[in-house]
């Protein structure tokens, strides 16, 4: 045969006898194309190249492209006149490789969450740039590590298992459904998107976006996933990866569009909203590709997947979410002319657990109260220092902490260690923001007043909360005199909005599932088709209220104006107003403990169980046997 041919004298060649092969994986050119675009000629062309020149007539005869590839069998090589077994399986094996990112030249990491994870080579060439190991420099949980000690992992290790999990979705997706053309370009640049979706992450992660930046500079709208995409091409010019993109088979700049809408969504929001696809990185029939890293229609994606166990596991809170058998039954139908990833439908109680596992891991950690205080005063301290840490850029050009966020190589500069850089400085400017850091160190915190809830979500703005501080100020408790002089600047209102990831919605409304009778029709699966026990509401706003002042006279008047403000803004009443202000509560009627309306629950028997009211439980065990 020609190919072993070939071989011989490429083996008896003394000029190339000791060379060390190149990995494949490297090799520029058509091996690394997408394989799809090609013709005829550039399918025959890739025959040649694999030693199989002697097949390249009857593919030329029977006008195979690149797509048509993708459905070969062995059946189809036969009929076309390949009679060794032996010849089609080499066919089969080499057609193979087009779509299966061979794990030969893979780096292995072990990971404490998903144990032995394989990365391709340019995965390995992101990763080992400046940009990317400045993810090792932040706490994956900001200042919730300030109470939960094992809290310690950083957005490195995230990233990485992000970046994971998306091969793992869309690997899945192509071995099942291999109809859907998924190219090895497409498992690279989702690949890529998981592991870069966080590089715009500041110090103490979300307490940076959230927190200080709208307090720095609120004539702005920032968020990370717009310093994710800065960050992402400043890590691609920077480090000189395209070529090395291009000789992987990435094909630019389309492969960088598709990387960034991945992780930020349409990439110009004004011209793609008279648009019926807003996406130009894929096409249309690639819609599902854009529902893996982050999705923007139901929140169900591998982001979300890493961090609840990742989370979980340093937390010591029970993980009840298995990504794994998402990824057994997860399947592409098409829904309204698009193409969505969809689910058994007996996995619709799975993805409440899920959702639910999201808002519990947000009520005993991401919001805890401690912790948010403590982001509350590390922001506090950012701010005074703001203006006195200068962090060099660009042409040499110097930035602060809030403007950093305009430079990338400035912001590749700030992690989690102007932490140490405030507190461990002697600068007198920076003497405030030192003392308060110094504060958290030895924990004399801003003490929490209560948690409240008003009757319908508000509109909150800083000027609300500001007002809302001068309110609590002048709150003067009804009884009691009062004993301490409090300010509006002794009080800190927080507002919190815990949800299932989509406001006010029901993300489950969003999810299409299959049954198994019909692998191809996406149905809706509503609440009331699954259990009377799910939750009626979706959101919720809860507003604490912290205290500055530590000594026990202001903090027990602090806790009173607290109350006072809750019955005059008719809020719900503090868990522990009776103990606090027992002589308050008893004032406002709603208030009063052998008041039940609206506690009620059920109908008929069920009803009359659950109302014991002032008449006393015995009554109403009466009522339900009689």
């Amino acid at each position: 045969m020609e190919s072993r041919k070939r071989l011989l004298e490429a083996v008896s060649s003394p000029a190339d006898s000791f060379k060390t092969p190149e990995k494949s994986v490297s090799v520029p050119g058509l091996w690394s194309s997408d394989y799809m675009q090609w013709g005829v000629e550039e399918t025959c062309q890739y025959l040649r190249r694999e030693g199989l020149r002697e097949w390249e007539d009857k593919f030329r005869a029977q006008k195979i492209t690149g797509v048509g590839l993708r459905y070969l069998t062995d059946d189809h090589l036969e009929k076309i006149g390949i009679g060794y077994l032996g010849d089609r399986l080499q066919i089969l094996h080499s057609i193979r490789k087009l779509w299966q990112i061979a794990a030969g030249s893979n780096k292995v990491f072990n990971d404490p969450i998903h144990g032995h994870v394989e990365l391709h080579p340019l995965l390995i060439k992101i990763i080992d740039t400046p940009q990317f190991q400045r993810l090792r420099n932040l706490k994956q949980l900001g200042g919730t590590y300030f109470v939960f000690p094992g809290a310690s992992h950083n957005r490195f290790e995230h990233s990485i298992g992000v970046g994971y999990l998306a091969g793992r979705l869309v690997q899945a997706l192509n071995e099942r459904q291999p109809e859907l053309l998924i190219s090895r370009r497409d498992i690279l640049c989702v690949q890529i998107a998981g592991l870069c979706h966080d590089l715009g992450h500041g110090p103490f992660s979300h307490m940076f976006d959230v927190m200080f930046i709208p307090k720095a500079r609120p004539e702005i709208k920032w968020k990370h996933e717009t310093a994710s995409l800065a960050m992402f091409d400043y890590l691609v010019e920077d480090n000189n990866l395209k070529p090395v993109m291009e000789q992987h088979g990435l094909v630019l700049p389309e492969d960088l569009d598709f990387i960034k809408e991945q992780i930020a969504g349409p990439l110009n929001t004004d011209a793609a909203q008279g648009q019926k696809w807003p996406y130009k990185g894929r096409p249309e029939n690639k819609s599902f590709l854009y529902e893996i890293v982050a999705n923007k229609r139901n929140g169900i994606d591998v982001d979300k997947w890493d961090y609840f166990a990742r989370d979980c596991y340093h937390l010591g809170i029970q993980n009840n979410f298995d990504y794994r058998r998402f990824l057994k039954f997860a399947r592409v139908c098409e829904v309204d002319g698009q193409k969505n990833i969809c689910t058994r439908d007996k996995e619709v109680g799975n993805l409440y657990d899920m959702f639910h596992t999201r808002n519990c891991l947000h009520r005993r950690a991401y919001q805890h109260k401690v912790g948010n205080i403590i982001e509350t005063m590390i922001t506090e301290a950012f701010l005074k220092a703001d203006p006195h840490i200068q962090i060099e850029g660009s042409g040499g050009k110097m930035f602060t902490l809030s403007t950093a966020i305009d430079d990338m190589k400035a912001y590749t500069k700030l992690t989690d260690q102007v932490f140490e850089q405030i507190l461990n400085s002697s600068s007198p400017e920076l003497a405030e923001a030192r003392q308060i850091l110094k504060n958290i160190i030895c924990r004399r915190l801003y003490k929490c007043l209560g948690q409240t809830q008003a009757e319908k979500p508000m509109a909150v703005t800083q000027e609300t909360i500001h007002s809302w501080e001068v309110e609590l100020a002048q709150s003067i408790p009804q009884t009691g005199s009062q004993e301490a002089s409090l300010r509006p600047e002794d009080f800190v209102v927080n507002v919190i909005v815990m949800d299932y990831g989509m406001k006010e919605q029901n993300p489950i409304n969003n999810v299409r599932f299959y049954c198994k009778n019909d692998l191809t029709k996406a149905i809706q699966i509503r609440k009331n088709q699954v259990s009377k026990l799910l939750p009626e509401q979706f959101a919720e706003q809860l507003i604490r209220v912290y205290c500055k002042k530590r000594d026990e006279k202001s903090l027990e008047a602090a806790k009173k104006h607290f109350v006072q403000w809750c019955m005059d803004r008719n809020f719900s009443k503090p868990q522990d107003g009776d103990i606090i202000a027992p002589e308050l509560t008893p004032l406002k009627a709603s208030w009063s403990n052998n008041n039940n309306k609206g506690e009620c629950s059920g109908n008929g028997s069920t009803r009359e169980a659950n109302c014991v009211s002032a008449n006393g439980p015995k009554k109403a065990k009466t009522q339900l046997f009689k």
